[in-house]
């Protein structure tokens, strides 16, 4: 039988490693591409880069797929709600997709895979946004998530290598196979634009880091180009405050699908071969595992982007000051190394993940003692390469929730941003205002003499915010009530969290603990 097909574009926005994009033209006599803006995830307080990011990865796709005699068809609306009219307007009998792990989209599909059956539409999905398929690991770890990244590459030796990516689909794939199209479907399901999205990109700034699969695949080979840099890169050797990227920023493009993390693996692997280099936890392939990780968690722990009912979560007494978090998010604390990494990532969507790692110490045990849940919100908005999983995962581990519990290490806002830029030139770069300040008072602003202050055409408490608050007090205040929130714990397990989890070692061999206080 030749099916009319839909294949439903999610994440794995891209034509290469796409099994359940070949699972779709397979018997196709005609196939419509769907990608539909859903109101739970393209709503308003998604970030403009996000939505810029999303928009170029949609059109580079429509490009890709028009060379194949087809194209995308844009919807927007709950899916849901889309689906039924879809397959009795077109008249589908089959609906492809690529499965995807988070718990909302696990709920959704439930429902659209329900409503095909209803309709009588057969349902293919296939794995290809993880390099392995979550649920064998966690089967392979007694049906539990291994807590541990030791463990979890014990588990993945075992499994063998990812699966290698499979080619894009070619004309002659497509031979058979058409795309209907009239100057009414041209107009009804294009791309929008941001203005029709409602979204202002009058203050939009330069776009680094385009859309799209092309552009991931580029950049992809200019990385493995470098392959002196591949073979000895080590995260934790590169620098949060660089003034261009010290990492390979190909997480956005792994975030949407445009680049197949397993394209990536494997290319890894093909530049590795017969030379030195670097291994899993601070390697290339390293991160990759690492994010293998945190989505491992995500599936196998309930609740695990919330403290209360998570069982790895360790419950703390946060504050609500949203004084303070308002501060933070809009780069108003006083501190010029934190100012600078939030005025960035509104900007530009990204920054380094030791950037990342101050801020969240700031935010939450450091020195604002405010949960992480609402700094995971604001990384989810304005990164664009914002992960469920990963984002959940990071902010339990910056926070000292869960993964890490050495809460006595906390990252100075001062102190860490001058190890790599001395003269603080990434904070002339984001905060300006600032630039005219010497060196050894641009990370401390407030204690340069009112003439230097003059001289700078800055005045502190007028021009730029005294901080709010006393690092050196609060952090060693914020310690002592992280303290108390493990003996809590240790009391109610009858077990310490560190001798639980058994992971300090991998930690720091992985360098990823900070700096002692």
């Amino acid at each position: 039988m030749a099916h009319v097909c839909i294949h439903w574009f999610r994440k794995g926005l891209r034509l290469h490693d796409n099994p359940a994009l070949m699972a779709a033209l397979k018997d196709c006599k005609e196939l419509y591409p769907v990608f539909i803006l859903d109101p739970y995830l393209h709503h308003a307080q998604v970030g403009i880069n996000r939505q810029r990011f999303l928009i170029g990865a949609l059109k580079d796709l429509d490009c890709s797929l028009r060379k194949l005699n087809s194209r995308l068809f844009v919807l927007r609306g709950k899916p849901e709600d889309v689906f039924p009219k879809l397959f009795n307007r077109w008249n589908v009998t089959k609906l492809t997709y690529e499965y995807d792990t988070e718990p909302y989209s696990l709920r959704r599909d439930e429902k659209v895979a329900s409503l095909a059956k209803e309709h009588g539409v057969d349902v293919i999905y296939k794995i290809s946004h993880t390099l392995y398929n979550i649920e064998r690991i966690i089967e392979e770890n007694n049906g539990k998530p291994p807590l541990t990244y030791k463990r979890l590459q014990a588990i993945v030796q075992n499994l063998g290598p990812p699966k290698k990516p499979i080619p894009a689909p070619t004309l002659e794939n497509m031979r058979d196979v058409k795309t209907p199209g009239s100057q009414k479907y041209e107009d009804k399901y294009r791309i929008p634009t941001l203005e029709e999205l409602r979204l202002d990109s009058q203050f939009l700034g330069e776009e680094l880091f385009p859309g799209g699969e092309q552009e991931a695949l580029r950049r992809l080979d200019k990385h493995m180009k470098r392959t002196g840099w591949v073979c000895s890169f080590e995260k934790p050797q590169t620098s949060p405050n660089s003034l261009s990227p010290s990492t390979t920023v190909l997480s956005p493009y792994i975030t949407f699908g445009c680049l197949s993390v397993r394209t990536f693996w494997w290319r890894l692997t093909e530049v590795y071969r017969g030379r030195k280099h670097s291994d899993p936890p601070v390697s290339l392939h390293g991160q990759l595992l690492w994010r293998e990780f945190f989505y491992t968690c995500s599936v196998g722990i309930p609740n695990f982007n919330k403290m209360n009912e998570n069982p790895v979560c360790t419950k703390v007494d946060w504050d609500t000051n949203q004084k303070y978090l308002a501060a933070w998010r809009e780069a108003r604390t006083g501190f010029p190394f934190i100012d600078a990494i939030m005025t960035q990532l509104r900007q530009e969507g990204w920054i380094h993940h030791l950037a990342r790692h101050a801020v969240a110490c700031f935010l939450t045990r450091g020195d604002l003692w405010i949960s992480w849940e609402e700094g995971q919100k604001v990384f989810e908005d304005l990164l664009l390469d914002g992960d469920w999983a990963l984002n959940a995962g990071n902010w339990q581990w910056l926070s000292a929730s869960a993964f890490f519990h050495q809460y006595f290490r906390v990252y100075s806002p001062i102190a860490f941003g001058k190890k790599t830029d001395k003269n603080g030139d990434y904070i002339k770069k984001y905060l300006p205002l600032l630039k005219k300040f010497p060196p050894e008072y641009i990370y401390e602003p407030w204690k340069a003499p009112r003439s230097v202050q003059q001289a700078a055409g800055c005045i502190v408490g007028k021009d730029y915010p005294h901080p709010i608050v006393q690092h050196e007090q609060v952090s060693k205040k914020n310690i002592q009530r992280m303290k108390e929130a493990y003996a809590k714990r240790s009391s109610d397990n009858n077990e310490s969290p560190i001798k639980k989890q058994g992971i300090t070692e991998i930690y720091i061999s992985a360098g990823l603990l900070p700096p002692p206080p």
